[in-house]
């Protein structure tokens, strides 16, 4: 057995996010604008020296080891890990166990809003793709990554995070009912990627979050047929097709005004969406000079984007370095997931 490695692009949710999470979807249809970042999640798949079977992520100091068996329960140790090894040893090895380690680690801790789970789950699957030269493409590794961790684990959560990280750049994705995706690929101009990411600000606020408690309630509110949350999610999917326009015609200060525009409406879905830390941060950024900003993700902590004049960027990250967190730099990247053998 070959050693391989896979890496999959974290995203930055930049419209129409929650629109994507059932049951809003399969009633109403949802579209996310989205694009990839050079921050990634990596994976390494290796035969076992000692015959164990050993899951390790080195970012959080996790380890699970054990005998050699068809499938491994959920407790919260390596979830994500546990659920790609029992879906690729049931459905593509015959139920016969995989003598095995694996590790992995993400640029980006889980809670941060970068669909960091999602995509190391995106990750781990590609690394079993390669090994075992499964025939899956892009669309099924997206689809098979959703099931496992949504219906296999039982996480909560939308789709929009899978797609982005298996097929990477800048996508329109659109949901519907019975987990039906349409995925469209933006073809943007280098230009307007490159005046975006001059006047995108990323910023961590230090605090990660469980994103699933945050979904569980929006999920709760759209049950009970909430109104006000429910509106809410429309006007985000609403300024999904306002963005994906502005964004394709270079409309740069647009794009902003539709960002903080979808970020108080954004605020209506849930309310744990936002707290103090994240509306100081909000409010320093825009004495600042930033236009406007939004959480990436759920919300409840993680990365904040915060959109300026190129000329005030300077001046926006020097007040941002006073408070806690820190500004990651950050490119756009358009290649989706990939693996390799050793």
């Amino acid at each position: 057995m070959d050693k391989v490695r896979s890496k999959a692009p974290l995203r930055l949710g930049l419209a129409g996010g929650g629109s994507d999470v059932s049951p809003y979807c399969d009633l109403y249809g949802g579209a996310v604008l989205n694009a990839t970042i050079d921050l990634s999640a990596y994976c390494t798949i290796e035969p076992s020296p000692d015959g164990m079977v050993r899951f390790r992520a080195t970012d959080r100091d996790e380890v699970f080891t054990d005998e050699p068996r068809s499938s491994y329960g959920y407790d919260g140790l390596l979830d994500l890990h546990k659920g790609v090894y029992n879906r690729v040893v049931r459905d593509y090895n015959n139920g016969e166990p995989l003598k095995i380690h694996v590790t992995t680690f993400s640029d980006a801790p889980a809670g941060s809003g970068l669909g960091s789970s999602s995509t190391m789950v995106v990750a781990i699957l590609s690394a079993y793709t390669e090994l075992l030269h499964l025939p899956l493409g892009e669309f099924d590794i997206a689809r098979i990554a959703f099931e496992i961790e949504r219906r296999d684990i039982g996480l909560r959560g939308g789709g929009q995070d899978q797609y982005a990280a298996t097929f990477g750049g800048v996508n329109f994705l659109e949901f519907y009912e019975s987990d039906r995706v349409v995925v469209n690929p933006l073809r943007v101009k280098n230009w307007i990627l490159n005046e975006l990411q001059a006047s995108l600000v990323l910023f961590f606020s230090g605090v990660s979050r469980e994103s699933d408690k945050i979904i569980a309630e929006q999920v709760k509110n759209f049950q009970n047929k909430s109104g006000k949350s429910i509106e809410a999610v429309h006007s985000l999917k609403k300024d999904a097709y306002y963005m994906k326009d502005a964004l394709l015609k270079g409309d740069i200060p647009e794009f902003g005004a539709i960002l903080g525009r979808s970020w108080e409406a954004k605020r209506q879905v849930a309310a744990n969406i936002s707290n103090t830390l994240m509306e100081d941060v909000l409010d320093r950024a825009r004495k600042a000079g930033a236009w406007s900003g939004k959480v990436s993700g759920a919300g409840g902590g993680g990365f904040m984007m915060l959109m300026v004049d190129p000329v005030d960027r300077m001046q926006l990250i020097s007040a941002l370095n006073t408070l806690d967190g820190r500004v990651v730099h950050f490119n756009f990247v358009k290649q989706g997931t990939q693996a390799w053998r050793i």
